[in-house]
C-alpha cells in the first residue's frame, strides 16, 4: 500500500496534463520542501493530552518519543489565476514511541477545474467552521486521527452564486476511501477475543451554505451538514444480536450505496432487527460571525447525531452539542484570539434502547452510545477517534479499562475548553490550551463516580528573522485528575521550509 502512493505520485507528476511543455514546466514551479524533528519528554500515567490530541495520529500515549517529518508539496493556490489547479503533496515521518517507526503521512495530487476539486491520496484537513489551531476539535470530521486515503471530489472554497452579489454561496463535497488500520488492529487486540475489523471502507459527504457578504455588511450566517460511514471489509469476533458464537472473518456488507443513502441494507449480525449497513456519523453545523474592519466575533455549534433519534429532534430539542465562541481581537502585541468550547454529550437521547417486538411494538431509539459501534468497535481510524478528542480514544483503553478492546468506553462527557494566542512580534508567537473535563463513562459502561481530567499546554514558537524558514517551537504540557492521570512533560520542536523552485512573479 505504501509503496503504490510512491508509485502513483510519482507517476502523476512526470505526466503531462495538457498538451504543451510550458504547462508541464509549472508542476514543479512554487513547490516548497520542509521537516521537522520533534521531541518530548517527562514522565506520569500518560503523554500530556494536547501532545497527543489532533495531530493527525502522530501524537503518542507514552511521554518520550521522537520524530522527524519531511514533506515536498506544491499547493494547488499556486495556479489561481488558471482555470486548471493542480497540487501535490508528499509527507514522510519516522520516529521511536510514536504508533508507526515509519510511514506516509500524507501522499496526494489535487487536480483542480474553476470552482471544482479532485483530490486523490492521503491529505490532512482541518475541521470545517472552527479554528484549528485553538479549537477541541470537530465532532463528526477532526484532525485526530491519521488521514484516510481517498477520492474525493469537492468545492474545498465556498463558491458564490453570480448575480447575488457574493450573499449567496455554497461548498460541498463527496468521498470514498480505504482504512488502512489492519495491523494496528490486529496487532492492539492480539491474544485476546476482541472485535477488531480489516479492509472495511470509507465515505464522507458534507454541503454548507453561507448567507452575507462582509465585504457589504459585517454578519455573516454559515450552516450545513457532514455525514461519514465506515462500511464494508470483514469482521472478527462479531457478536450475533441476542449473544452466542462470535462470528469470525465474515463479510460486514454494505456498499457504496448504502453508504451513500443511510438506512438501506444492514449489518450481518442485526438478525430480524435490520440496522443501517455500516457505522455511520454526522453533525448539523451553525456559524454567525460579526467582521469587522480590523476585529470579529464568531459564535458555533457542532451537534453530532448517530441515528435519526439525534438527526431530526425526534426525543425534542438537541440536549448534545459543542457550542464555541471565537473572538479575533485588532492586533496588538498581547492576544490576538480567545477561543471558548464547551462540549456536552451526557444525554445522547437518553438511557433506553428497545426494539419493537410483539409484545412491545414501541421503538425506542435512545443509547447513541456516540463513536461506538457493534461492528466496527469506534469510530476511530489507528486507535485515535476521528471526531473530537475528549471523548477520549481507544488508544487509552489499557490504561481506561484494562483491556485492548476497540470499543468506546467514555463518551458521556461535559468539557469546558479555552484555547488563547498572540502574536507579540513577526519572530514570536504563542499560545495555550486548557481544558477541563468531567465524564461519567458511557450508558453501557457508568463509572461509580465522575471522573475529571485537566489538560494543559503552553507553547512559545520563535521564527528568527535572520535563519529565513527556521521555526522553533517549545511546549509544556500537564495532565492533572483521575481520568488519565497525573503527567507533566516538555517538547521541543525544530522545523524548516522553504522553496525548491519559486516563480519569480
Amino acid at each position: 500500500m505504501k509503496n503504490s502512493y510512491i508509485l502513483l505520485l510519482a507517476f502523476l507528476l512526470c505526466i503531462s496534463p495538457a498538451e504543451t511543455g510550458a504547462q508541464v514546466s509549472r508542476l514543479v514551479e512554487d513547490v516548497r520542501y520542509g521537516g521537522s524533528i520533534r521531541a518530548t519528554a517527562g514522565g506520569g500515567d500518560n503523554a500530556p493530552f494536547w501532545f497527543t490530541a489532533n495531530r493527525y495520529g502522530l501524537g503518542a500515549t507514552g511521554n518520550n518519543t521522537v520524530m522527524g517529518r519531511a514533506y515536498i508539496k506544491r499547493d494547488s493556490e499556486s495556479d489561481s489565476l488558471r482555470f486548471w489547479k493542480v497540487g501535490y503533496g508528499l509527507d514522510l515521518t519516522a520516529g521511536y514511541g510514536i504508533q508507526s517507526n515509519y510511514g506516509i503521512q500524507q501522499a496526494y495530487i489535487d487536480a483542480g477545474w474553476k470552482m471544482l476539486n479532485l483530490s486523490i491520496g492521503q491529505k490532512e484537513r482541518t475541521p470545517e467552521l472552527k479554528n484549528a489551531e485553538l479549537t477541541s476539535g470537530g465532532m463528526c470530521l477532526g484532525m485526530n486521527a491519521r488521514p484516510i486515503p481517498q477520492v474525493r471530489i469537492e468545492m474545498p472554497d465556498f463558491w458564490a452564486i453570480p448575480g447575488t452579489r457574493g450573499i449567496f454561496s455554497f461548498k460541498a463535497h463527496l468521498a470514498y476511501g480505504l482504512y488502512t488500520d489492519n495491523k494496528w488492529q490486529r496487532e492492539f487486540t492480539e491474544g485476546t477475543e476482541n472485535l477488531y475489523t480489516k479492509n472495511s471502507w470509507f465515505h464522507s459527504k458534507a454541503l454548507f451554505i453561507r448567507l452575507g457578504n462582509h465585504k457589504l455588511f459585517p454578519l455573516e450566517f454559515t450552516g450545513g451538514i457532514e455525514m461519514a460511514c465506515q462500511f464494508g471489509g470483514r469482521g472478527f469476533n462479531v457478536i450475533p444480536y441476542g449473544g452466542g458464537t462470535p462470528l469470525q472473518d465474515v463479510s460486514l456488507g454494505g456498499n457504496i450505496w448504502t453508504a451513500l443513502i443511510p438506512g438501506l441494507g444492514g449489518d450481518v449480525n442485526d438478525e430480524a432487527y435490520t440496522n443501517a449497513a455500516g457505522n455511520h456519523i454526522g453533525s448539523w453545523h451553525a456559524r454567525i460571525d460579526w467582521k469587522s474592519r480590523n476585529w470579529s466575533l464568531g459564535l458555533y455549534m457542532e451537534h453530532m447525531f448517530e441515528d435519526e433519534s439525534q438527526m431530526f429532534m425526534q426525543y425534542g430539542f438537541w440536549k448534545d452539542m459543542l457550542l464555541g465562541m471565537e473572538l479575533n481581537l485588532p492586533r496588538n502585541p498581547y492576544v490576538s484570539t480567545i477561543l471558548y468550547e464547551h462540549n456536552g454529550t451526557m444525554n445522547q437521547s437518553g438511557p433506553i434502547y428497545h426494539d419493537a417486538t410483539a409484545e412491545n411494538p414501541q421503538q425506542i431509539s435512545a443509547k447513541d452510545n456516540y463513536y461506538d459501534n457493534h461492528v466496527y468497535g469506534s469510530w476511530q481510524h489507528g486507535g485515535f477517534v476521528i471526531g473530537n478528542p475528549t471523548l477520549l480514544s481507544p488508544m487509552y483503553n489499557p490504561y481506561l479499562t484494562g483491556a485492548n478492546t476497540l470499543h468506546h468506553y467514555y463518551n458521556r462527557v461535559n468539557a469546558h475548553h479555552i484555547g488563547i494566542k498572540g502574536n507579540p512580534c513577526d519572530q514570536v508567537s504563542w499560545r495555550i490550551m486548557y481544558t477541563h473535563e468531567k465524564t461519567l463513562g458511557s450508558y453501557d459502561r457508568p463509572v461509580m463516580n465522575p471522573l475529571y481530567g485537566d489538560f494543559l499546554m503552553l507553547e512559545a514558537k520563535y521564527s528568527p528573522r535572520k535563519v529565513k524558514g527556521l521555526s522553533i517551537t517549545a511546549s509544556y504540557g500537564h495532565n492533572g485528575g483521575r481520568l488519565l492521570g497525573n503527567s507533566n512533560a516538555g517538547m521541543l520542536t525544530v522545523s524548516w521550509d522553504g522553496w525548491i523552485r519559486k516563480t519569480s512573479w
